[in-house]
């Protein structure tokens, strides 16, 4: 929010829910809450308008949160990196050599690029919501069928990670799915609603 404002003062509130993707009445409530913690001066313009301007405070403020952002985003990069290292060399320790990825995003990125220091082949990935598209050089598919003699899949879907490892592992057995721990899937069979005591 505070960088949309620092760009364009003469924003509405309805056009600020928008480009953020909020509700309205959200965006309103976010900026009272800046313009109270001193980080947004309102200035009414004609025709029942207004407009926002970051303070010096507010200045500050966004500055700190884009280096929180930055070092938080470069701790995950480097997480992601050591466990998917750790991912394939297990991998390569049961002796597979072919692979898919299952989910497109940021982690399938640096899955693929780890693998590129081992003897995997990484010969795609799966993400029907993202089927068609390219990632890391990869091609997206709707199903594991639709790519050549896979041995194994490593989830990298950061949505619903336990989903996805629960739905490959009954398909293709827990001996044939990955996943690094940042995931934090657990291993266990899951419990039908009926079985609960």
């Amino acid at each position: 929010m505070l960088s949309a404002i620092e760009e364009s003062s003469t924003l509405s509130q309805r056009s600020l829910a928008k480009e953020l993707g909020i509700a309205l009445g959200l965006a309103n409530a976010y900026l009272k809450r800046c313009v109270k913690k001193g980080w947004i001066k309102v200035q009414q313009v004609p025709a029942n308008r207004y407009a926002y301007y970051l303070t010096p405070i507010g200045f500050s403020e966004k500055a700190r949160l884009t280096g929180e952002y930055l070092s938080t985003s470069l701790e995950f990069f480097r997480l992601a990196r050591e466990q998917a290292a750790e991912v394939c060399a297990l991998a390569e320790q049961r002796h597979i050599k072919r692979l898919a990825l299952i989910g497109s995003g940021d982690l399938a990125e640096i899955m693929a690029l780890t693998a590129l220091d081992s003897s995997l082949k990484i010969v795609g990935i799966v993400d029907a919501a993202a089927a068609g598209s390219r990632v890391a050089g990869l091609d997206v598919v709707a199903d594991l069928v639709d790519l050549d003699s896979v041995e194994a899949v490593i989830i990298t879907d950061m949505r619903s990670p336990q989903k996805s490892y629960d739905h490959w592992s009954k398909r293709l057995g827990k001996q044939n799915v990955f996943a690094a721990g940042l995931l934090k899937i657990s291993r266990a069979a899951p419990v039908a609603r009926g079985d609960l005591t």
